[in-house]
């Protein structure tokens, strides 16, 4: 399903997973039957673990399986492109340690009016994150559909983590007020605890490079300054 502004009001759920049949169970007990969330989609990115078999055991999740890797980008685009509510939850596959009162704490202030976009800070996000009191590339967010619609063409084509970062230029690009909510029991394993000690290396070397190849270190710490100063909280941090 293509994007259409006539969605229904709702939240939408949306995941994108790969490799993650060990991990998806702690996310997916978070958010079906969540009362704030109204669908759950998981695009399974063509895992060649029992992602896909996990998944089906949740008769009230929408599972869709890409034949093939695409990556983080492509398969998040997929998932919103089949979402049919106008506000959208996106979480990691991977999470440890979340609740549906974590869930309820990221969407409520999108819901309310507090701010256009939610974004978790998770307990083991990296230590000068915490000091800035924002991870900026968390790939949990809360936010309008609206607002991310008209990039979804340019976003499927990004590297697989360059998403975040793409999506970081467009809140700044028209001043979305931003909420950073703090998750104290939730953590993300880090890629060497999932693929072994030398892939975890490489993955993170992947992730940093691609990040730079988007917006350069210079635009990494611009891009920090520029949503620090919309965060709709600023003094508490």
């Amino acid at each position: 399903m293509r994007f259409s502004p006539h969605n229904m009001k709702g939240v939408s759920c949306v995941i994108a997973a790969y490799n993650e049949g060990k991990r998806i169970h702690n996310v997916l007990s978070a958010v079906e039957n969540h009362p704030l969330i109204d669908e759950v989609i998981v695009v399974n990115d063509g895992s060649s673990d029992t992602t896909k078999e996990v998944v089906e055991r949740w008769p009230g999740v929408t599972l869709i399986n890409l034949p093939k890797n695409r990556g983080k980008s492509f398969a998040v685009v997929t998932g919103i492109r089949n979402a049919k509510f106008d506000y959208l939850c996106m979480l990691d596959a991977d999470l440890v340690g979340i609740c549906k009162e974590d869930v309820t704490r990221l969407i409520e202030p999108v819901l309310n009016g507090e701010a256009d976009i939610s974004i978790s800070l998770r307990k083991n996000s990296l230590p000068i994150m915490h000091l800035i009191g924002m991870d900026y590339i968390s790939g949990e967010r809360v936010f309008k559909k609206a607002i991310i619609a008209p990039h979804l063409d340019d976003i499927e084509k990004l590297p697989s983590f360059a998403i975040e970062s793409f999506f970081n230029q467009v809140l700044i690009d028209n001043s979305h007020r931003i909420k950073i909510v703090k998750w104290k029991n939730v953590i993300t394993p880090r890629k060497s605890a999932k693929a072994g000690f030398w892939k975890g290396i490489w993955g993170d070397i992947k992730m940093i490079r691609e990040i730079i190849q988007l917006v350069s270190v210079k635009g990494i710490i611009k891009q920090n300054y520029r949503m620090h100063k919309l965060k709709v909280d600023r003094k508490s941090h």
